[in-house]
């Protein structure tokens, strides 16, 4: 049930305020069913937002400029601004494109008692049972044998069924997958040898089969983001572990005017495999775009080193609101509630890079932005993941904190925030990019 309590002025504003982020954050989901089509959205919005794509191969311009990058399923766009020089420190906001699902296999149609099938590979660490009977949808890449790359989505195609209770009666007692031989999503039914995934998603984009040479696809849950329950303050949708804060970070570059430093939006790809690609945060992809804008500001080496002594990255990846359900797979004493700000989170093992400076800054921006925080840390007996924080500490040296909206539901096919969270991320992070004086 929706509150009919009136509202005063202010709060009229915010709650429209919050209704046009979260509409456009829905709409930056839909358009982004695969770390590709992500860029892809990121890198429109950036052109529209008078923003120059670069090419890695050509030479850079060196006046100041709104630009980015596009390397495969991961983007990078900055803000240089006037009076940029040789030792400019840089802020960047670090987040990663892809999520938890399934990727096409080669030789990717299979099939069993006249079922057609699409032979698919677990990708990252999906919570399984939560991508059974929903419709889902193959999106990502296609590149013909000239080299050149092909966005591709199917739109609703796939489902994979789980098995009726009738024919396991102890399923309610728990549900055992095997990633082999339970998780083929059907198609349709028909002969095998006349079915043709990749000629049908190669007619898709245009193409013959013939014409493909590799394929980069991953499965979507189709259903659309949707608002819903008290005064629709709650927000589900698929892929929001790390939409949620690529679009943040998005938004608030494109927001942002010039600055005493250097802004940049970082959105690495493979985050759920570990990172360790060409577009991953392990990867060369950021250091090589700060050396280059470095270079293109004259600075020497010991100069662009002593630009990362003074720079900042804010590592922004989904953390864990607390579970009604389950409040014991929490820390007894933070326990951060969806809806009460963003996370900063903590582990003394240092999965995330946050240290005391960290949470010292966090506190500046978020109070700067006008926004409460809350802090995660994990519970003893449940280990915590990692983010792309670590990974670009150890990599450049640059101090780095992490932070991330709260969630139930992580790595589900569809996950659930609070609506205020979002738009409070997105808030902080644009304080973040202008500190104050």
């Amino acid at each position: 049930m929706t509150s009919t309590a009136p509202m005063d002025t202010a709060a009229m504003d915010t709650a429209a305020s919050t209704t046009a982020y979260i509409d456009d954050f829905a709409r930056f989901i839909a358009a982004s069913p695969s770390s590709y089509h992500a860029a892809a959205e990121a890198a429109r919005r950036l052109d529209e937002g008078g923003f120059t794509r670069l090419i890695e191969s050509a030479e850079w311009p060196v006046e100041p400029g709104r630009r980015y990058v596009v390397r495969d399923g991961a983007v990078v766009a900055w803000v240089q601004p006037d009076g940029a020089g040789p030792t400019t420190p840089f802020r960047i906001l670090g987040a990663h494109t892809d999520s938890p699902g399934f990727t096409l296999k080669p030789k990717p149609t299979v099939g069993s008692h006249g079922w057609l099938q699409a032979g698919v590979e677990v990708y990252g660490g999906p919570l399984l049972n939560s991508w059974l009977d929903r419709e889902l949808e193959l999106a990502g890449r296609l590149v013909t044998r000239d080299g050149t790359p092909h966005l591709v989505r199917t739109g609703p195609f796939l489902r994979i069924p789980q098995l009726a209770i009738h024919l396991d009666r102890n399923v309610n007692a728990g549900l055992t997958l095997d990633r082999q031989r339970h998780l083929s999503p059907v198609f349709g039914v028909g002969d095998l040898a006349q079915a043709d995934l990749v000629g049908h998603l190669a007619g898709l984009a245009g193409l013959a089969g013939a014409d493909v040479a590799g394929y980069d696809l991953l499965t979507a849950d189709t259903q659309a983001p949707a608002r819903f329950g008290q005064d629709l303050a709650l927000f589900a949708a698929g892929r929001m572990d790390n939409l949620s804060s690529v679009h943040a970070g998005l938004v608030a570059l494109l927001a942002a005017g010039d600055s005493a430093e250097i802004s940049v939006l970082a959105a690495f790809d493979h985050e759920e495999l570990g990172s360790q690609t060409r577009s991953g945060a392990s990867g060369p992809l950021l250091d090589d775009i700060l050396t280059r804008i470095g270079a293109g500001l004259g600075a020497s080496v010991s100069q662009r080193l002593r630009a990362y002594a003074d720079s900042w990255c804010v590592s922004a990846d989904a953390g864990h609101s607390v579970h009604p359900n389950y409040p014991e797979k929490h820390d007894p004493a933070n326990t951060p509630l969806a809806g009460s700000g963003p996370l900063l989170k903590i582990n003394g093992t240092q999965r995330y890079a946050t240290d005391a400076a960290g949470a010292s800054l966090w506190a500046r921006t978020c109070a700067g932005a006008g926004v409460e925080y809350q802090e995660f840390v994990s519970n003893n007996t449940v280990p915590c993941g990692s983010t792309i924080g670590p990974l670009t500490a150890t990599r450049l040296g640059i101090r780095t904190v992490d932070v991330g909206i709260p969630l139930l539901s992580m790595h589900s096919a569809r996950e659930l925030c609070h609506v205020n969270d979002p738009v409070a991320l997105s808030a902080a992070i644009g304080a973040f990019f202008a500190p104050a004086a």
